[in-house]
């Protein structure tokens, strides 16, 4: 279940704002790390038809004993309502996402938007990750 939504504000030269998602589900819930990731990446084409997964950046790390797993991934986003079989292309954007486990369930992380606003907004995305505690 969508637990927030913050608006990004566009860089400059962006005509579109981004957009981070928070999602919980509960403890148990929201389904495994990787196949998370793995539909991330699949809302994601790239220009030149090549899979979308050898584009991805994927890291693990821990931060304040926790298990984070982020993804940095260009590319145009298929955007669409859950479940939906509509997408709207959006060339040129950008997802960072992260999925923290908790010992209360994972939360998840998703930050989308025009690369640009997404590259500017990046800092600011790591440090809210690094202020996550127990």
């Amino acid at each position: 279940m969508r637990a927030a939504t913050y608006v990004v504000p566009a860089a400059a030269g962006d005509k579109e704002d981004g957009e981070c998602a928070v999602f919980y589900f509960g403890q148990g819930q929201g389904g495994a790390v990787q196949d998370n990731l793995d539909r991330w990446i699949g809302q994601f084409q790239q220009p030149d038809g090549k899979p979308s997964k050898a584009a991805a950046e994927i890291r693990k790390q821990t931060i304040n004993g926790l298990a984070v797993t982020t993804i940095s991934l260009p590319g145009t986003y298929l955007a669409g309502a859950a479940m939906s079989m509509e997408k709207t292309p959006y060339p040129g954007y950008r997802l960072l996402g992260a999925i923290v486990e908790a010992p209360q369930g994972a939360v998840f992380f998703k930050f989308t938007g025009p690369a640009k606003t997404v590259n500017a907004g990046q800092a600011a995305f790591q440090s809210m990750l690094k202020s996550i505690t127990r």
